[in-house]
């Protein structure tokens, strides 16, 4: 009994096992539009540039708090355990040269003496052993140039956090666009050679039927089958790329590798040869990394800005109030109250001017104006990069529809060329050597078709992000 319910234990643990298992796999299907949007929803970086943009919201209601006043209040009790004392003067001189100016006389009948006065030094404390004070202030800020300036900056710094999102948002659909018809033209070549292994193997069965009957010879059977092992081992490649390259993108995509991706975007050749040739729209500050530069030279003028207006003076108005206690029993006993209260107040302007520092002022706006110029060489030669990008994209677009058609024609005419030779070998009118050499350039010819259509998808993709077209 002991056995049965041990196995019943472990047979449901496994079971809860495998049910948990396949509940942790999703199946995406997506096509190329939902794996951008799924790679730019799980992007860490883009994750990480969001949480950047949220940081410097933050930073902008840091800045601006600047502009509101400060209000604080304080408070504090203290007991002298020992009081602080003070070296307080006696003397009784003062009585004694009354008396002798009267000419009082003592006992003996003399006039007293100014003489006979004495001085002595006494410990006096002002302070009571119990104090207190409470009270509050209040600060505003009324003029400093760099702080307003700061204000001023608050929105471009912000765009700047954006702009840093959309270029890496770019550079991801890039990599996306890639990967993803990376693995869909693997796997539409799958498809050509498995129809290829299909094929072969049909050749072969018929041959091996023509051998048994004495109508061809074994060197013609065995070229095939070496024809066949070949398509085999190219599959078997294939399919070893065919999942490095969906482990690929489901990284980028930011998904599970234990996860199933199912590619559903049909694989349109003619989109390589639409919608793409104009250009006469393009903008350079459509590319969002000279939007990026723009926005960063923005800030740099601003910073040269704040340091030019840092030499004019700052000017604040403050108030405080405090009241303060004192505690003394033996004063109660004529007062009717121990405790002692005083009450301060102040109000007032402060400003501060700015004289001499050195000349740090004016090195830091040197600074600026110098990173500044630096910020538009940079533009200069982003400019000249997508100009010699755009380029390069037109020409390798146009290069590889080239190349894409040529290798198609090839495709075609190799698989007639194929089937015309299939059929005289099968009339006894050509050599098998002929129909191994016909299938050998068609699978050739296959190959440089499916190289060329991967060519060509990833120059549309270079094409399309050089002309802002992603």
């Amino acid at each position: 009994m002991y056995h049965f319910i041990t196995k019943i234990q472990i047979s449901c643990i496994f079971l809860l096992t495998v049910f948990s298992s396949l509940q942790a796999q999703e199946v995406y299907q997506l096509n190329i539009t939902q794996a951008v949007e799924m790679g730019t929803k799980n992007s860490i970086e883009l994750k990480n540039l969001s949480l950047d943009f949220n940081i410097q919201e933050q930073k902008n209601k840091e800045i601006t708090s600047t502009i509101y006043p400060t209000i604080a209040a304080t408070g504090g009790i203290t007991y002298y355990t020992n009081v602080p004392q003070i070296q307080f003067p006696s003397s009784d001189q003062a009585i004694y040269n009354v008396l002798n100016k009267e000419g009082v006389k003592d006992q003996n009948g003399n006039v007293i003496s100014t003489g006979n006065a004495s001085f002595s030094v006494n410990n006096v404390s002002f302070i009571q052993p119990w104090n207190t004070q409470l009270g509050f202030s209040v600060n505003q800020l009324l003029f400093q140039a760099d702080v307003f300036v700061g204000l001023q900056a608050r929105k471009t710094v912000l765009q700047l956090s954006q702009d840093n999102i959309n270029v890496a948002e770019d550079n991801l659909k890039e990599k996306i666009y890639k990967a993803y018809y990376a693995v869909l033209i693997v796997q539409k070549q799958l498809e050509v050679l498995i129809s290829t292994k299909e094929r072969l193997t049909s050749l072969l069965n018929d041959m091996n039927q023509m051998y048994l009957t004495g109508f061809a010879e074994k060197l013609d059977v065995d070229k095939l089958q070496v024809s066949l092992n070949n398509t085999e081992a190219g599959q078997n490649q294939l399919n070893n790329a065919l999942k490095i390259g969906m482990s690929s993108l489901k990284n980028t995509l930011g998904i599970s590798q234990k996860d199933t991706l199912v590619l559903t975007q049909n694989l349109d050749i003619n989109a390589l040869k639409v919608d793409l040739m104009s250009t006469d729209d393009f903008n350079y500050e459509k590319r969002s990394e000279i939007a990026l530069l723009n926005t960063a030279l923005a800030l740099q003028k601003l910073d040269f800005k704040r340091y030019k207006l840092s030499y004019l003076p700052s000017l604040a108005a403050f108030y405080q109030f405090q009241r303060s206690g004192q505690r003394n029993n033996d004063f109660a006993a004529f007062t009717g109250k121990p405790w002692f209260w005083y009450n301060t107040g102040l109000v007032g302007l402060q400003i501060n001017v700015p004289i001499y520092s050195g000349n740090k002022r004016k090195a830091l706006m040197n600074q600026a104006k110098y990173a500044g110029e630096k910020v538009e060489n940079n533009i200069l030669q982003l400019k000249q990069f997508i100009d010699l990008e755009q380029e390069v994209a037109k020409t390798t677009l146009n290069n590889a529809i080239i190349n894409l058609d040529v290798q198609e024609r090839n495709v075609k005419l190799a698989e007639e060329v194929f089937t015309k030779t299939k059929i005289k070998y099968e009339n006894g009118l050509g050599s098998s050597f002929e129909v191994i050499q016909a299938d050998t350039e068609l699978q050739r010819a296959q190959g440089s078709y499916f190289q060329a259509l991967y060519e060509g998808m990833i120059a549309k993709t270079s094409f399309a992000k050089a002309f802002s077209k992603l």
